[in-house]
């Protein structure tokens, strides 16, 4: 990609995702994402109702009467953002491609990090790691993820979730959000998976594509698998190949579900037919009840 048109690319999805992020989902992000903990800020005088299991015996003994230590939460946080670059994300029957969504999706994500001045870092993968960039704050970095999501042009074309999930576990030591970002169109990570989730807040988003679930009546149909490039001819006009079609889809997406329940997981579904905006407060919302 050229270098214009790349940067033109990086600005207009900085202004459409910074605009969603400060009408929309700032507000939803600060709620929803707590602070690792409570840090000591101050002491004051104990005032009726306040928990005795806070007081301060230290100072309370020099000044002879009862002062109680303030907490206050540790809001930074660092968000990691784990993007499937493997050949299914370029697939994408209407306007855009699910890499293209998961873009998009992710710029919201780091800018409403940014606006609440925690750090960002991204992890791309296919079968193999392709990129890993350690979590940083400002624009600048931001930015710099962004471009990496829309130029990067991976060496690998399947997909191991597996593989991209006990990397990060090593890489990143300390407890922080991770959304991972994918058709999840894999096996054999469930393991890694809960381990992860009990580690950090692990969330799924899931991409799909209506064309997915629903095979055109269009003949004799050419497929070429988009991981590992082989190809097959399908009549897509039969009805026993549509039943089977859409069986396999709804199988898939059954044993996606309750994989994620077992390992209470929380995720959210993004179709790129419709508009990501709904799903993602929705999900929001959602979690902020938990809380």
């Amino acid at each position: 990609m050229l270098d214009k048109e790349l940067l033109k690319q990086v600005r207009q999805i900085e202004i459409r995702t910074k605009g969603l992020v400060n009408q929309v989902f700032s507000g939803e992000y600060h709620s929803v994402f707590k602070g690792r903990g409570m840090e000591f800020a101050e002491v004051r005088e104990y005032q009726f109702g306040d928990d005795i299991r806070n007081i301060d015996w230290n100072v309370t003994a020099r000044f002879g009467h009862p002062f109680i230590k303030v907490f206050e939460e540790e809001r930074e946080l660092t968000v990691m953002l784990l993007v499937d670059m493997s050949g299914s994300q370029v697939f994408g029957s209407g306007e855009k491609t699910k890499q293209q969504i998961a873009a998009e999706i992710s710029a919201i994500l780091a800018f409403s990090a940014l606006k609440n001045n925690d750090k960002v870092g991204l992890l791309l993968f296919t079968d193999t790691i392709e990129k890993y960039v350690s979590p940083r704050k400002g624009r600048s970095h931001v930015l710099r993820i962004i471009r990496e999501l829309l130029s990067f042009e991976p060496r690998g074309n399947k997909t191991d979730i597996k593989s991209a999930l006990e990397y990060f576990n090593h890489a990143v030591k300390k407890r922080c959000i991770v959304f991972l970002i994918s058709d999840f169109i894999d096996d054999n990570y469930e393991r890694i998976l809960k381990i992860v989730g009990k580690k950090h807040d692990l969330v799924g988003v899931v991409l799909n594509d209506p064309r997915e679930s629903v095979l055109p009546k269009a003949g004799l149909i050419k497929f070429r698998d988009a991981e590992t490039g082989k190809i097959r001819y399908i009549d897509s006009s039969d009805r026993r190949t549509q039943t089977w079609f859409a069986a396999q889809y709804i199988r898939r997406m059954e044993q996606r579900k309750a994989l994620f329940l077992r390992s209470r997981l929380d995720s959210v579904t993004i179709n790129t037919g419709d508009s990501y905006i709904k799903p993602l407060v929705d999900f929001f919302k959602m979690r902020e009840k938990r809380w």
